[in-house]
């Protein structure tokens, strides 16, 4: 089996959010952290057996762990490293050593930690029938991409230039009403108008799926119904005058289409299930005490 992703995503039991187990060394020992407050040893409510992980270890793993509020990103750290020590208990207990050929930027813990891993996961490919009864259950999620065809005309106006996106706005809304009574003249207004190279075909830009346009303006246009739309379209390049003149629906593939990522999911999905039971019968191991109190504080 090949080596396994230096982020391997996991969850804790009793947890409903994905921990992050980095590859990167921890050490338990944190004399080497830096200087305590006051010469106190750094406070500790965590806890794996009889293993103490202090506050101290946690504001460190906390870098690896970016969240909206400290308190979330405190709980995803001590998680980890609550993991990574069950992991570390269990490669000791089994007596196992630094397989060879090892990759070179792993330490001998995490290399014995990935050959746990990989023995717990045994590969289980799923089979035919496996893959196709969730094609059967799953048929509407597997559709090609939706497209529109879209016309338009581009007045530009940089980012942070409030006065001129003010005036190309403006000159957008009076294009729009004019085309709401002579749609005719689009490709005349686009030619003489249009700060886009599509100007000289008359402000034509093809068939387009989702994610070829730039996020902001991807998101407006694929909303719009065939025709004009009636507002000016904003982007970071200015505003647009838009006109859909078709839509097609994404058609539905066929099971041979999608089989290998099916089952490449499937697959996953039992790796992912076999992982989260292996770590409930650790933690039944190894009992962990503090987890959930960090985890409330959290929420």
């Amino acid at each position: 089996m090949g080596s396994l992703p230096r982020i391997l995503p996991i969850t804790v039991i009793d947890s409903t959010g994905p921990v992050a187990v980095e590859a990167h060394h921890h050490q338990h020992d944190t004399a080497g952290l830096g200087p305590r407050s006051l010469g106190q040893p750094a406070p500790c409510s965590l806890y794996v057996a009889d293993t103490a992980i202090d506050e101290q270890a946690i504001a460190h793993e906390m870098q690896f762990h970016r969240a909206m509020r400290p308190e979330q990103s405190r709980a995803d750290a001590a998680r980890a490293l609550v993991v990574r020590e069950l992991l570390r208990r269990e490669v000791q207990r089994l007596g196992l050593t630094r397989p060879q050929p090892a990759a070179s930027h792993e330490t001998d813990e995490e290399a014995c930690i990935q050959q746990l891993i990989e023995q717990v996961l045994q590969d289980r490919v799923p089979s035919q029938e496996d893959c196709r009864r969730y094609f059967e259950q799953n048929r509407q999620r597997f559709r090609g991409p939706d497209r529109i065809r879209v016309r338009h005309i581009l007045l530009a106006a940089a980012a942070d230039d409030v006065a001129g996106r003010l005036k190309a706005r403006t000159r957008a809304e009076q294009f729009i009403a004019q085309l709401q009574a002579q749609p005719h003249l689009f490709a005349d207004l686009a030619a003489r108008h249009s700060q886009c190279p599509s100007s000289s075909e008359g402000g034509e830009l093809g068939w387009l799926q989702r994610g070829q346009t730039t996020p902001e303006f991807d998101r407006q246009v694929f909303r719009l119904r065939i025709g004009l739309a009636g507002f000016p379209v904003e982007s970071r390049w200015g505003y647009h005058v838009v006109m859909v003149d078709d839509q097609q629906a994404g058609q539905a593939l066929g099971f041979e289409q999608v089989h290998t990522q099916i089952r490449e999911y499937l697959e996953l999905q039992v790796r992912q299930r076999d992982l989260q039971h292996f770590l409930f019968e650790l933690r039944e191991r190894y009992p962990v005490q503090g987890l959930d109190e960090i985890e409330a504080q959290a929420d």
